[in-house]
């Protein structure tokens, strides 16, 4: 009886693993990756970048009123970007139970989306964002987590060194930074399986900034590049965000960023702070998101914007502006117009 159990057991085992391959079959062609990679050369190529967000991490694209299109990747090639962000919400669009496996109708989508950037000379980062299962409860979505990244680490396997993986946007909630510090090496593990040579973006927790960068273990690989979002002051670069919890950020309307001596010095010791820890570890850095939502004034989103690409630029710093249209963005795609004032600061300002 027991070794039928037991030779069961392992015809179970089989059939599972078996199921689990088959959700990573597919690959897209291409060249690859055949040498290591220097990650400082990496993000240096990233240079200035910006977000591409509300489109494909909304619940379905076009959601929250954003719909991907090919002329916006020429577009911000065109006003002098380098590279672009962007986020995916793959959570929303695998199989509710294992071995989770992505939608390919949507895998198309973003499959399209890399071919867009690559097209138009764009580096790109591709994520996992909003899955918001996992922050609630890590453990019962660590699974998910992991044949997910399986999925999408096979699938571009072959892409050129132009397509970066991040690993997961903001942790936070119940994943903590211990909890994430046991569960980031295993996902890089997985990907690793596949993309020996893969440039990845890793983040803290305690949504992405600098009190969480302070926490975070680095697990040993020799191709990380470290992202840090920075929304300071809060109070200012959140001021009318309806999606603001615990507090009411109407009250912050008319917070003004006019670039005093004060409000520059708090800048600048934030980002010592980046610059101590990354040196430290020998680590370039990345500021995959900053940004001041529309509802402040916009002499003050551009001259804090200015002032944020600066202090990257001073430290070598790649960056991606959060985002590209909705209510942080540089373009309106329902009058199609430009905050030229912004687009500005992303893209001219110089290290002093």
């Amino acid at each position: 009886m027991k070794t039928k159990l037991i030779l069961i057991g392992f015809a179970c085992i089989a059939l599972f693993a078996c199921a689990d391959t088959s959700t990573s079959a597919k690959v897209i062609s291409g060249a690859g990756i055949s040498t290591p990679i220097d990650p400082f050369e990496q993000n240096a190529k990233l240079g200035r970048g910006i977000n591409l967000g509300n489109a494909l991490e909304a619940p379905n694209e076009g959601d929250w009123g954003v719909t991907l299109k090919s002329d916006y990747f020429k577009w911000l090639k065109s006003k002098g970007f380098d590279s672009v962000r962007i986020p995916v919400r793959w959570s929303a669009h695998t199989t509710e139970s294992a071995p989770y496996t992505i939608d390919e109708r949507f895998f198309k989508r973003v499959d399209w989306a890399i071919e867009q950037s690559l097209a138009n000379d764009l580096m790109v980062i591709i994520n996992i964002h909003h899955f918001m299962e996992i922050f609630e409860d890590p453990a019962a979505e660590e699974a998910k987590f992991l044949s997910m990244w399986r999925q999408i680490a096979t699938r571009y396997a072959n892409q050129p060194a132009g397509v970066i993986f991040e690993v997961l946007n903001e942790p936070h909630k119940e994943l903590t930074a211990a909890r994430w510090n046991d569960l980031l090496p295993k996902a890089i593990n997985v990907i690793r399986d596949t993309n020996p040579h893969r440039t990845l973006f890793i983040g803290a927790a305690e949504w992405g900034g600098v009190p969480g960068l302070l926490k975070l273990d680095i697990p040993e690989d020799d191709n990380l590049i470290v992202t840090v979002h920075y929304y300071e002051p809060f109070k200012f670069t959140h001021q009318g965000a309806e999606w603001v919890e615990d507090d009411n950020a109407d009250e912050w309307l008319g917070t003004q960023w006019t670039g005093t001596p004060a409000q520059v010095n708090d800048i600048r010791e934030h980002f010592q702070t980046i610059v101590d820890w990354a040196e430290e570890r020998n680590l370039p850095v990345n500021i995959g998101e900053f940004g001041a939502y529309s509802k402040a004034d916009s002499a003050s989103r551009a001259k804090w914007s200015s002032e944020v690409v600066r202090f990257a630029l001073e430290n070598n710093m790649s960056y991606h502006y959060w985002e590209f249209a909705s209510g942080f963005g540089i373009y309106n795609p329902r009058t199609k117009k430009w905050d030229t004032q912004l687009l500005n600061a992303l893209v001219n300002t110089q290290v002093n």
